[in-house]
């Protein structure tokens, strides 16, 4: 089943980075600016890269043109990925 995770993500950063929870919100910065989905699809590489998944397997399924988003997670279970990114 897949996981649904609450991100606020900052584009334009001087690097990527997972810069960990906001309560219950992971809080990720990535260089690429907020144009044409080039965050969004920066977003989803850090964290598969992240979780050691394929690319594919972490989507942003709402908030696309806002700070706030919403991604799925396939391929782990929900403490698998608590203990790969520190819980949250």
């Amino acid at each position: 089943m897949p996981i649904r995770l609450a991100i606020k993500v900052v584009p334009g950063a001087s690097r990527d980075e997972i810069a960990g929870w906001l309560g219950d919100t992971l809080k990720i910065r990535v260089v690429a600016p907020p144009e044409r989905g080039r965050a969004n699809a920066a977003v989803e590489a850090l964290l598969a890269a992240a979780l050691g998944l394929p690319p594919g397997c972490v989507r942003v399924v709402t908030g696309r043109s806002s700070a706030r988003k919403a991604v799925v997670i396939e391929g782990l279970t929900a403490t698998e990925v608590a203990q790969r990114l520190g819980s949250g």
